[in-house]
């Protein structure tokens, strides 16, 4: 990223738990660019070596991971995750739109989303090694909700374009047969500004993470996470997501 961001060294390393303590922190959120197994792993540990609420808003799998949320259990410390939807994005839409065709007796055969964009998320996701788990985080999002999972199925980020700035834009394709076994074909386009996309859903989760630690709940809250994020520790629909988060805010 050497290229693009203005990179700064400090001779000393900061003491991530020393500040968050010092500062009182209530929450940790890890916005680290995706591929950053090792830093989102070492935060989240600074999270419960702190005794601070964690999210994880990027496809990296620890608090939908099974030992990791042992690990928030024993701290008695709340977290949510993985990979935060945004408010109307490629994932969510897809997701709709493929429940949808299934709930009215369409068989889906085939499904592509491409994501081209011009921030520096595009830019660090043109290392496909680093582009590993948000293939699988958006494939999952996808594949989970139907009635059978699609081997035909392609879903990630495409290229990076620098003069799109911070506009995604995002192209969905479905193929299937409707009755009879007549072919059909959906065709979606969706253009948004990347950067703000997720903020509203966000500020949802730290409201209610922040009711979960005052609830004295700890480890990964479902509720919020299957609300919230592409991948949840268990997956359930997008409708019933929203209730249960409603519930959980309310009770």
């Amino acid at each position: 990223m050497k290229d693009v961001v203005l990179v700064t060294e400090k001779d000393e390393p900061v003491n991530v738990v020393k500040i968050l303590k010092e500062s009182r922190a209530e929450i940790l959120i890890s916005y680290m660019p995706v591929g950053s197994a090792e830093a989102s792993r070492f935060y989240a540990q600074s999270a419960i070596d702190a005794g601070v609420s964690f999210i994880n808003a990027i496809p990296e799998f620890i608090c939908s991971d099974t030992e990791w949320n042992k690990k928030f259990k024993l701290a008695e410390i709340p977290c949510a995750g993985d990979d935060i939807k945004s408010q109307v994005g490629a994932t969510i839409l897809h997701r709709i739109i493929s429940r949808l065709i299934q709930d009215r007796g369409l068989t889906i055969e085939s499904t592509y989303q491409l994501n081209i964009g011009g921030n520096t998320d595009f830019h660090n996701m043109t290392n496909q090694e680093r582009l590993i788990s948000k293939r699988i985080s958006k494939t999952r999002a996808v594949n989970s909700i139907l009635n059978e999972e699609i081997s035909k199925i392609r879903i990630g980020p495409s290229d990076y374009i620098p003069h799109l700035l911070d506009n995604k834009i995002c192209y969905i394709n479905i193929k299937g047969k409707q009755f009879g076994g007549v072919p059909y074909e959906l065709d979606l386009k969706l253009s948004v500004e990347d950067s703000p996309n997720s903020a509203g859903v966000i500020t949802e989760v730290i409201r209610a993470l922040k009711v979960a630690k005052d609830k004295g709940l700890s480890g990964n809250i479902n509720q919020i996470s299957a609300y919230a994020f592409k991948s949840p520790e268990k997956q359930i629909r997008d409708d019933q997501a929203k209730n249960n988060f409603e519930d959980f805010i309310k009770n």
